[in-house]
C-alpha cells in the first residue's frame, strides 16, 4: 500500500533533517579540498597583527590525500555470476552515461563526505539506456531497514532551484516527486515558526502527463550508497578527517614561519647607550624652538648612522633559524602520510635513487587502501548494475548480476619491464591470452577487439598461425618470418 502526500511529506522531513546534520562536515571537507582554509593562529594577539597579511594562504594536503587513491580506482567491466566474459551491454550503458568520467567524481566524493550515492532510473526515450547518475552526499540520502545495512527502505534526492525546493523520493513501490518554498527569515517565535511550516509543506511537482506519485517498475529503491572506510555500528568516515586538523597546524607553523622571515631572517644591528637621533625644528628666524626625531627608515635606506654619544655602541644578533619551522612541517607531513596511507614522495616530492623493488614496497600501503575501496564500491555498483539490468526490463540479467563481480584495473603500478616479464611467466604455466591481456590492463572490450584482431590475422595467414600455435604449444616463443628479395629464393637455416 503506497503513502499518503502526508506520509511521503513526513518521511522527505526526516531525511531533509539527518541530510542536513551530515552536509557540515562534507562542505568542510570540500572547502579543504578546494583549498578554502581558515587561517589558525596561536594566539588573538597573533590574529590582530597577521590575519591581513596571511589571508588566502593554504598549504594543501588535503587535495592529495583525497587524490591520490582515486587515480587508481578504474572500473572496467561488470561479469555476472556463471559467466566468463564482461557484460558488453552493460558496459556500453556505463560509456554512455559518461561514467568512465563521472564515476571518478563519485569515488573521490566518497573519499570526501564518507559516501557518495548512485542513481538508477530508466529513460523513456532510450528504454535500453538506462539514465545513471553519481550524486553528492550533501543532496542524496538512502534510508536502510533497521537492523541491516544492504536493505534500502527509501532514498531522497533534493536540490534547490531558485526560491523552491525540490525534493525526489524513491520507495521501492512508487516514487514521489516533491516542491516546497525555501526557506526564509530565521522564525521569532512558535506561531510563526508553525505558519511557516504549514506554508512550507510538500506539495506534488507537476509532472505533466506523467502520474504523481508514480509506480516504480523496479521493485527496489533504485539509488544505492557507496560508503568510505564504513563502520559495523557507526558512520563511513572520511579519508580526510583526520588530516584537516594536522593541514591546520602546518598552515600556523608556515604563517610563523613568514614572520620570523620577515622579521629575523637577517642579522639585526642594535645602537646601545645612545639617544635616538634628532634633528632641530627652526622658526621663521631660523631659531631652534624643538627636536623631533628622525624616521628610522631613512638610516635603512642610507645606510649610515651617525652617533654622538661615546658611550655608544653596536650590538648584534645572527638571523633566525627557520629550518626549526620546516623541520617540523616535514614531520607533520610524515604523520599525514602515515595515518592515511598516502605514499610519502606523493606528498614530499623528493625521491631518492629507488628501485622499482623499494618503490612498490613504499606504495604497498597505498594499494591495499584502494584494494579496500574497490571491495566496498565494487559491492555497491554491483547493485548498480542490477538496478540497470531491472531498469531495462531483465529480470534474469539482474538476478545473476546480484552474485557477479565489478573488473578494477590493477592498483599496483608497475614499470612495463616488470609487467611483461610477469606476463610471460604466468603464459608458461598455462595462463590464457585473455586474462593474460586482462592483467596487462587492457578493458574487456579492448581485450574482445584484440581477438578480433588476432582471428583476422590468422585468417589473412593460416599457415603460420598453425606454427605459432605449434611453438607456443611447445614452449617455443614463435620466430617472426624471414624475408629475402622477391626475385631471390631465401636461404635455407
Amino acid at each position: 500500500m503506497g503513502l499518503t502526500l502526508e506520509q511521503a511529506g513526513s518521511l522527505a522531513d526526516v531525511l531533509m533533517s539527518e541530510l542536513q546534520s551530515r552536509s557540515g562536515a562534507v562542505r568542510t571537507a570540500t572547502d579543504y579540498f578546494k583549498g578554502k582554509v581558515p587561517l589558525r593562529f596561536a594566539s588573538d594577539q597573533y590574529r590582530s597583527y597577521f590575519e591581513k597579511t596571511y589571508r588566502g594562504f593554504s598549504d594543501n594536503w588535503v587535495s592529495v590525500v583525497a587524490e591520490s587513491p582515486v587515480e587508481r580506482l578504474a572500473v572496467t567491466g561488470v561479469k555476472a555470476a556463471g559467466e566468463i566474459t564482461a557484460d558488453a551491454e552493460l558496459w556500453g550503458v556505463w560509456q554512455r552515461n559518461g561514467l568512465d568520467a563521472d564515476s571518478q567524481l563519485g569515488f573521490l566524493g566518497a573519499g570526501l563526505g564518507a559516501r557518495a550515492f548512485c542513481l538508477v532510473w530508466g529513460d523513456p526515450s532510450d528504454p535500453d539506456t538506462p539514465v545513471v547518475t553519481f550524486e553528492d552526499a550533501r543532496q542524496a540520502i538512502v534510508q536502510y531497514e533497521p537492523g541491516s545495512r544492504r536493505r534500502r527502505r527509501a532514498a531522497l534526492k533534493t536540490w534547490q532551484d531558485g526560491n523552491c525546493e525540490y525534493a525526489t523520493l524513491y520507495l521501492r513501490d512508487e516514487v514521489w516527486k516533491l516542491e516546497r518554498p525555501h526557506g526564509a527569515e530565521p522564525r521569532k517565535s512558535a506561531n510563526l515558526a508553525q505558519a511557516e511550516e504549514m506554508e512550507r509543506s510538500w506539495a506534488p511537482r507537476d509532472t505533466g502527463p506523467e502520474p504523481n506519485p508514480q509506480p516504480n517498475p523496479m521493485g527496489m529503491v533504485p539509488m544505492v550508497e557507496l560508503p568510505n572506510r564504513p563502520l559495523l555500528a557507526d558512520d563511513p568516515i572520511s579519508d580526510v578527517s583526520g588530516v584537516i586538523a594536522m593541514q591546520d597546524a602546518v598552515n600556523l607553523l608556515w604563517s610563523q614561519l613568514f614572520t620570523a622571515s620577515d622579521f629575523a631572517s637577517f642579522p639585526q644591528r642594535v645602537v646601545l647607550g645612545a639617544e635616538p637621533p634628532k634633528t632641530p625644528i627652526l622658526d621663521a628666524n631660523g631659531q631652534v624652538i624643538g627636536t623631533r626625531p628622525v624616521p628610522l627608515e631613512k638610516f635603512a635606506v642610507d645606510r649610515v648612522l651617525w652617533l654622538s654619544s661615546d658611550k655608544a655602541s653596536i650590538g648584534s644578533w645572527p638571523a633566525a633559524n627557520l629550518e626549526a619551522y620546516t623541520k617540523v612541517i616535514e614531520v607533520a607531513v610524515g604523520h599525514i602520510a602515515a595515518q592515511t596511507r598516502t605514499p610519502q614522495h606523493y606528498l614530499v616530492g623528493k625521491m631518492a635513487n629507488l628501485s622499482g623493488d623499494a618503490l612498490i614496497a613504499a606504495e604497498t600501503g597505498q594499494v591495499k587502501k584502494v584494494e579496500q575501496k574497490q571491495l566496498w564500491y565494487g559491492q555497491a555498483l554491483r547493485e548498480v548494475f542490477q538496478l540497470i539490468a531491472l531498469a531495462q526490463g531483465d529480470e534474469a540479467k539482474a538476478r545473476a548480476l546480484a552474485g557477479g563481480t565489478v573488473m578494477w584495473a590493477d592498483a599496483e603500478s608497475r614499470n612495463m619491464s616488470q609487467l611483461v616479464d610477469a606476463l610471460l611467466k604466468l603464459k608458461t604455466i598455462g595462463f590464457p591470452f585473455e586474462y593474460l591481456a586482462l592483467r596487462y590492463g587492457l578493458t574487456p572490450t579492448e581485450v574482445a577487439d584484440l581477438i578480433a584482431m588476432r582471428e583476422r590475422e590468422a585468417d589473412l595467414d593460416p599457415v603460420a598461425a598453425l606454427m605459432n600455435s605449434a611453438q607456443q604449444a611447445q614452449g617455443v616463443r614463435p620466430e617472426p618470418a624471414p624475408t629475402g628479395p622477391a626475385d631471390e629464393p631465401v636461404p635455407a637455416g
